[in-house]
């Protein structure tokens, strides 16, 4: 029974072997992650273009929620980057940000991400993901990089600018650049080198002070802290806000509320794709991370229940004031080397939160926005890398187009079109990889029973033979090209008596490719000529068997492509392939 239950209740798993020493580990990882998070919560709130509060009220719920039902002992949950900037753009398409509308829709959106994301977990859909080609999301998050820094600097500047496309948001600065606001723009500078020099350049200074890698480590990665408390203070001692540099302002104090999302039939229906998208980057980009971490530890997630946390975690942040959440790669990494055990480590970041957000909130009234800017351009900047273009041109010039096309689209037309795109060339390129099968001709490796392609080995060939290994499995979709592909082979070649069809990679036969096998059967014994099978799977074999496409064949089917060799006269015909 405990078992049954822990499959969906991983917390009845992990939380067995919990003592003392696992406890300790957990309480320093919070301890660390929440001073990190407060910053990054708030910054992320604004960038969804939400009040700061909704970042922090975000990243309560959800991560108390994710550590009953998640799997993963160092995921940490809450708003990121890549889904804030979705939110903004899907919320400001149907309410003006700053309204009461525009908050209760970003309720919205979050439960319907949750309801999607519990749906396809209840499902066992997980494997859904494997259909999103990876280069095509790097690309859309080194585009949506880009396009997050660039909307982060109308704060640096001190500048009104807006825009959804990088042409857009570029055009707004240009046309404000003479408004620049002088002490706004040094605050806004001062920090991000700052948080840059932190990124790369304090822990080398600590470690030659003789502090521990580790602790360095972690020293450098709470430098936001120090960036957030040092140009508060410098705006409330010196005044700056009432000189016009723009500041969080008052924070409501108190634990999150509870909140009622707006179920109106025209609002989920404008948010419907919105929400599907940010589901899919949002599970996609959470469990990359999770698999990753759990690997150092030869620890397994299961795809499955991390929808089921993820969904559970956004239904939580839609009835507490929050937004869409998933799990995020810096504090993720900061909580995994912080020597976070398990989920409970997630649950104390919580507890901490709700300390800040009764107590500290009034800490941050004076904080300048271009701090908070500064802080999501150092983090979003580590998220873009061109580099993939290289790579994957060198690789693969469909994967290159692919790529190219995702990462122009959510530059010039934005964030939706972009994902949306993404996901289109994912299932286009497995479309068109599988629709086309590669095809080999094989032959004998002289002196042995191995076969390889007539076109990359010397083997034996038989003008009498002809050998096709299919190196795909058969559906609907690339059927047709092998039943055209033997046509035109036999249409050229005049000796040719037998053809063998080697199924070694061949791992199932649909009822489409069933047909067109039928199909080619029928044409090869009208032409005279016989129609083999070799090297069948025993899964497959079972299903042909359940048809009549046995009865019907005029060859046989072989055990092994050397059977199938001997058989047919290839011993006493070969010849030399060039």
């Amino acid at each position: 029974m405990i078992r049954s239950l822990a499959r969906y209740l991983p917390i009845l798993d992990w939380g067995r072997g919990y003592d003392r020493g696992v406890l300790t580990s957990d309480l320093v990882a919070a301890l660390i992650v929440t001073i990190m998070l407060i910053p990054q919560s708030l910054a992320y709130a604004l960038l969804a273009g939400l009040p700061p509060e909704a970042g922090i009220y975000a990243s309560i719920a959800p991560i108390l929620l994710y550590a009953i039902f998640g799997t993963s002992r160092a995921l940490a949950v809450g708003p990121v980057a890549v889904v804030s900037l979705m939110t903004a753009a899907a919320v400001g398409q149907v309410a003006e940000a700053g309204s009461m509308g525009y908050g209760a829709a970003a309720l919205s959106l979050a439960l319907m991400s949750g309801v999607m994301l519990l749906a396809l977990g209840l499902l066992r859909l997980g494997f859904l993901a494997n259909f999103l080609s990876h280069p095509v999301i790097a690309g859309f998050i080194t585009a949506s990089g880009v396009l997050i820094a660039t909307s982060q600097f109308k704060y640096i500047l001190g500048v009104p600018a807006g825009g959804h496309t990088l042409i857009e948001m570029l055009g707004g600065l240009a046309s404000h650049i003479g408004e620049t606001h002088l002490p706004t723009l040094i605050i806004g500078v001062a920090a991000t080198g700052f948080l840059f020099w932190v990124r790369k350049g304090l822990k080398p200074l600590l470690r030659r002070f003789g502090l521990a890698a580790r602790p360095a480590d972690l020293m450098a990665k709470a430098g936001p802290i120090v960036a957030v408390a040092v140009t508060t203070l410098a705006v409330w001692g010196l005044g700056l806000d009432r000189a016009g540099v723009a500041i969080v302002g008052a924070v409501p104090q108190g634990l999150p509320p509870l909140t009622m999302p707006d179920l109106s039939p025209d609002l989920l229906s404008a948010l419907l794709v919105p929400a599907a998208l940010i589901s899919i980057i949002g599970f996609v980009e959470s469990v990359s991370v999770a698999q990753t971490l759990a690997a150092k530890k030869r620890q397994r997630i299961d795809p499955n229940q991390e929808l089921i946390g993820l969904g559970a975690a956004n239904i939580g942040a839609a009835f507490t004031g929050g937004y869409p959440v998933t799990g995020g790669f810096a504090r993720s990494v900061v909580n995994f080397d912080a020597g976070a055990e398990t989920p409970a480590a997630g649950a104390f970041t919580a507890i901490g939160l709700m300390i800040a957000a009764v107590a500290l909130t009034p800490l941050v009234h004076f904080l300048p926005k271009a701090t908070l800017a500064a802080t999501i351009i150092v983090a979003v900047l580590s998220l873009v890398d061109f580099s993939i273009l290289r790579r994957a041109w060198a690789y693969s010039r469909a994967d290159f187009a692919a790529v190219l096309a995702t990462i122009l689209l959510t530059l010039g037309l934005g964030v939706e079109a972009g994902v949306s795109a993404g996901v289109a060339l994912s299932i286009a390129l497995h479309l068109l990889k599988t629709s086309r099968p590669h095809v080999a001709e094989v032959g004998l490796v002289p002196g042995s029973q191995h076969f390889r392609n007539i076109r990359r080995h010397k083997v034996l060939s038989d003008p009498t033979l002809l050998s096709l290994r299919v190196d795909e499995s058969l559906f609907f979709a690339n059927a047709r090209f092998l039943e055209d592909l033997i046509q035109d082979r036999v249409a050229a070649d005049c000796p040719l008596r037998n053809v063998v069809l080697m199924c070694s990679a061949v791992n199932e036969i649909d009822f489409s490719a069933l047909e067109s096998l039928e199909a080619i059967n029928e044409r090869l014994t009208s032409l005279g000529i016989g129609f083999h099978l070799s090297e069948v799977k025993g899964p497959v074999m079972d299903r042909l068997k359940r048809s009549h496409f046995l009865e019907g064949l005029n060859g046989r089917v072989f055990l092994s492509q050397y059977d199938a060799w001997a058989a047919l006269g290839g011993a006493g015909k070969s010849r030399a392939a060039k």
